[in-house]
């Protein structure tokens, strides 16, 4: 996985300086700058509005400083196309003049800078960023970086090589890297581990279902369990999708890649919790003894599940790993899918559908996506609607047959499964970026993750400085 950060220089003595400046800032800087240098700034027509660039030659006709329009603001995507638009070479960023964070901006330069590389072959533009090792925001820009590239790594990676042995081999390796435990439980297991409903999901592929389960800390620090939606492909079974609906059912195991990058950062800053991450991982594949519709399956908690629709699997499989969850007895549990195309229809691509059954925990995730600029809108879980998902020969039906509120019953299934007095936010997300934006490539996304991790730091602390 593409985890070595090569964006970043640890020593460039001759690095171009990067300046960012607002339009308010750009008069004063032009009045302190060589005459020249002005002139050519004036010349350019650089009015140092957000998106815009001008490279200031030096007397020899070298690049001498680069002038970058931004914002008086922490977005961290100010400077996330500069990897693709600056000339080769080594920078170092300048803030001068303007109150913007100094991690976020070399956070959305790393980020702009990467590329899915694994299948083609793609030249290095070699644009890199001086970030010292004794730099006080160096570990923890690196540490968010190699989170989200790990889920971007994830999800754009096709389901030939990340079905679920494979997404489950990522997950060995995440654990080795950092110590941690992690028990694989494949096939047949799953019945007699007490997981009915991942088995049933995923018994028609040829790769066998399995339940990852990675833990993490000290055993006395607060437990919380992060849980993601595993399914490699998404042909949706029986129910089959159409063509187009299917293109893009590689990412539906987004929400696994989530889980397992924030358990990445979490364990790469060193947080000071008891970590429990358990993905599902299925293919939704048909064969002969694929589940159907009308079928009904017994999950973990003994809740009878009536197949509505084997389309809407990922929630099956959730509810045995929420189960499991819950058993813990941790403090929180968040969970993350690509669940519904019913939450995109609500908030679009680019918005984090939240529910969540806690006040406090919504509102302290909605205040860290505030601060790091990772934007979630909380929905409800409106309880009524709870009588779409009734079902006439089991405790529940996994789809209401209906068009309407999909997202909301989609979440109150889950809470079905989730303890009481337990607090619980359940992100759906669409872990893709459809169109090319600054910081953000088209292809897999990381989405709340950066939310919920500012929430947990600002809850939790951490144990070193990173």
């Amino acid at each position: 996985m593409n985890t070595m950060l090569e964006c970043f220089t640890e020593d460039a003595p001759g690095a171009v300086p990067v300046q960012l400046l607002t339009p308010a800032t750009l008069q004063a800087w032009r009045a302190d700058a060589a005459t020249a240098q002005a002139a050519w700034v004036s010349a350019s027509g650089f009015d140092a509005r957000p998106g815009s660039l001008c490279l200031l030659p030096d007397a020899h006709g070298a690049l001498a400083r680069v002038l970058v329009g931004g914002e008086a603001s922490a977005d961290p995507f100010m400077l996330g196309d500069l990897p693709q638009r600056l000339p080769g070479g080594d920078y170092r960023l300048q803030l001068e003049r303007i109150e913007a964070g100094r991690d976020g901006a070399l956070l959305g330069f790393a980020l702009g800078a990467y590329r899915f590389t694994r299948y083609r072959k793609c030249e290095a533009r070699g644009v890199r960023m001086l970030l010292a090792t004794d730099d006080p925001c160096a570990a923890r820009v690196k540490a968010i970086a190699r989170a989200v590239y790990l889920a971007r790594d994830l999800i754009n990676t096709p389901a030939q090589d990340m079905l679920p042995g494979d997404l489950a081999a990522a997950a060995e390796t995440l654990a080795g890297e950092f110590g941690a435990g992690c028990e694989i439980i494949v096939g047949d297991d799953l019945l007699a581990r007490g997981l009915p409903a991942i088995h049933a999901v995923g018994r028609a592929s040829t790769s066998a279902p399995r339940l990852v389960c990675l833990d993490w800390g000290h055993a006395d620090a607060p437990r919380i369990a992060l849980v993601g939606k595993g399914v490699c492909f998404d042909s949706g079974g029986l129910d089959i999708k159409p063509a187009s609906g299917m293109r893009l059912m590689k990412k539906d195991m987004g929400g696994a890649a989530q889980a397992l990058a924030l358990a990445r950062l979490i364990m790469d800053s060193g947080l000071d919790v008891r970590l429990q991450v358990l993905v599902p991982a299925v293919e939704n594949a048909i064969a002969g003894n694929a589940m159907r519709p009308g079928d009904v399956v017994t999950s973990r908690q003994g809740i009878s599940i009536e197949i509505d629709n084997t389309d809407a699997e990922g929630r099956v499989i959730l509810s045995d790993a929420l189960t499991l969850a819950g058993e813990g007895k941790p403090e929180l549990i968040v969970d993350f899918a690509t669940l519904t195309g019913a939450a995109r229809v609500a908030v679009g691509t680019e918005l984090s559908a939240m529910f969540c059954n806690d006040d406090a925990l919504a509102r302290g995730i909605e205040a860290g996506a505030a601060q790091v600029h990772d934007p979630v809108w909380r929905m409800p879980l409106y309880r009524p609607y709870a009588k779409l998902i009734e079902s006439k020969v089991a405790d529940i039906a996994n789809s209401g047959g209906t068009p309407h509120a999909g997202a909301i019953t989609a979440a109150l299934f889950l809470e079905r499964f989730v303890p009481e007095h337990v607090a619980w936010a359940h992100f759906d997300i669409m872990a893709w970026n459809p169109r090319e934006r600054p910081g953000r490539p088209e292809g897999g996304e990381a989405m709340a993750l950066r939310a919920v991790f500012a929430y947990l730091q600002s809850r939790f602390g951490n144990g070193n400085d990173g």
